[in-house]
């Protein structure tokens, strides 16, 4: 993990294909305002409902989908904390159960073992949530010292809290608040 004194460092940002994902483009300016240097990783399905362009030009940095290549050159610096949000029901599973077939569950589960500090944020349907496997996942991923900001009370409309809010929570997992 990288430390500069004057910032926290280097923030991925994980989105997984849900709505709230269109609106990546409003968390990575207040992570970059609390000094974070954000890259931003997308499932592939995820990357339908983002700006890409706009999220490239915010960041100056390239969104990642995919696996890159032996002869590209690696892209990413290493990760000082991670926002995963959206997180959908199928990433969290495959997450929790080690099943890297995307590249965004494959970093995912690599920066588990170097101990970086990751906030998830569910964001799913009420009868995903009621999933056994789904409960069973978020314990695991708990377990393996995930923060998840998950209310299942909440109503629908209402379980994705505000990008403030996942902010505050991130300083809170990095030791900052």
């Amino acid at each position: 993990m990288e430390s500069h004194e004057d910032t926290p460092g280097v923030l991925y940002v994980v989105a997984c294909a849900a709505p709230a994902a269109a609106d990546l483009h409003r968390l990575v300016p207040m992570a970059q305002a609390a000094g974070w240097r954000v890259h931003v990783v997308t499932t592939p399905m995820g990357e339908r409902f983002l700006d890409v362009a706009e999220l490239e030009r915010l960041t100056g940095d390239l969104v990642r989908s995919t696996y890159r290549m032996p002869q590209d050159p690696k892209g990413l610096p290493p990760a000082d904390a991670v926002i995963v949000a959206p997180a959908t029901f199928n990433t969290i599973n495959k997450w929790a159960n080690g099943i890297a077939d995307t590249f965004a569950v494959g970093l995912l589960c690599e920066v588990m073992g170097f101990g970086v500090p990751i906030l998830a944020v569910p964001l799913l349907k009420d009868a995903l949530a009621r999933h056994l496997a789904f409960r069973r996942s978020l314990d695991t991923l708990r377990e393996m010292g995930v923060r998840v900001l998950f209310d299942p009370a909440a109503p629908p409309q209402s379980r994705m809290p505000s990008w403030d809010r996942i902010m505050q929570e991130l300083h809170a997992v990095v030791g900052d608040d």
